[in-house]
């Protein structure tokens, strides 16, 4: 199960909105097939495994790090191809809680005679899996938050200069980190301030996570690097009904694909913001601030793990804080995070949090 875990997140922002799935299928103590859900979703994991046991499937045993599907949709049901190539036994990790599924893998394998075990190394399938579950859930992707900060939290200096707090080490990490989410987000402020192009850059990967930007009025550079290259790596914009006409136009004709949000005070909705994210298919979010949208993802308790890199300098109070205001007045009010990960990166920390239950 743990090789299955493993191949299942290889996938992690390749296969939305599908989960990424790993499959072993494993004869008299050898293994004879394995395989991940396909980049865009398909074939899935099962498929892949079963092609390459082949007639070794008949009589072995899939480990499988969540339920097979049981509906047809592009393919026929994993269930019941496991069915068909005569495995005997089907180790599960976790259920899956898509409506269309929901233990209907597991009785089709039942009824098709096949032993079937659930609840392997769960709680690790449950992570792998909780931006896929997030959506189907409650219909929102997992949000990541990452903040790249001095010793005492601030992302920029007083005139704006941001490059670089953290070192090159570090920045690759967030790379990796791009690479193994559906999206890449953040808000108008860090557009126009960075000019960034929110790529996966130097790890020879070949995908690229969509780019997501939070803007409520549109007001984006339209000779910054989003908008040049807008039309070749996914670009989306999450906007106010209150966008001009022309704004909304103009983007769309670089091939920008605008997501049009509720507002809420004098920003957009960030519950809004990830329904219609997660709707659009999104299972996984990083987002790299700014403060602003930070502040708006706590507030709202939208925000499932965070990764901080802190660097070894101070900037002082006058330098801008990597999140904005969140009117707290009493410490029982703060969300709290249980720290799961901290190490060295070149000259920076990495510490890395989850969403502590409450």
């Amino acid at each position: 199960m743990a090789l299955a875990l493993s191949l299942g997140r290889r996938g992690l922002g390749t296969c939305w909105p599908n989960p990424s799935v790993g499959c072993v299928i494993v004869r008299d103590g050898r293994i004879v097939g394995r395989g991940q859900t396909a980049s865009g979703g398909r074939p899935h994991a099962e498929t892949v495994a079963l092609a390459q046991a082949g007639g070794l499937a008949r009589g072995a045993t899939a480990y499988v790090s969540l339920e097979p599907c049981a509906h047809h949709g592009e393919t026929p049901p994993c269930a019941e191809a496991l069915v068909a190539a005569g495995i005997a036994r089907v180790v599960g990790a976790l259920q899956d809680s898509d409506a269309r599924v929901a233990g209907q893998g597991f009785a089709c394998l039942r009824a098709g005679g096949v032993a079937v075990t659930l609840g392997v190394m769960a709680d690790q399938a449950a992570r792998d899996h909780a931006g896929f579950l997030l959506r189907t859930e409650v219909s929102r992707p997992l949000v990541t938050l990452k903040l790249a900060s001095s010793f005492d939290g601030r992302i920029a200096t007083a005139t704006g200069q941001s490059k670089w707090i953290t070192g090159a080490h570090a920045r690759r990490l967030v790379h990796g980190e791009r690479a193994r989410h559906d999206a890449v987000m953040i808000g108008a402020g860090t557009a126009r301030a960075d000019d960034p192009s929110l790529t996966v850059r130097d790890l020879g990967i070949d995908h690229q996570p969509v780019r997501v930007v939070v803007s409520r009025h549109l007001d984006l550079p339209l000779m910054g690097q989003l908008a040049r290259t807008a039309g070749d790596v996914p670009l989306w914009l999450c906007h106010g009904a209150g966008a001009g006409p022309e704004r909304v136009e103009v983007w769309q004709g670089l091939g920008a694909t605008l997501l049009p949000c509720a507002v809420k005070g004098v920003q957009l909705d960030p519950g809004d913001v990830l329904r219609q994210l997660g709707a659009a298919g999104l299972t996984r979010v990083f987002c790299e601030g700014g403060g602003a949208l930070a502040a708006s993802l706590l507030a709202s308790d939208l925000v499932d793990e965070l990764i901080g890199f802190t660097a070894g300098l101070a900037i002082g109070a006058e330098g801008l804080p990597s999140i904005g205001a969140l009117g707290l007045e009493r410490l029982e009010a703060a969300l709290w995070f249980r720290l799961v990960d901290t190490r060295a990166i070149g000259a920076d920390v990495m510490h890395r949090w989850v969403r502590q239950l409450k």
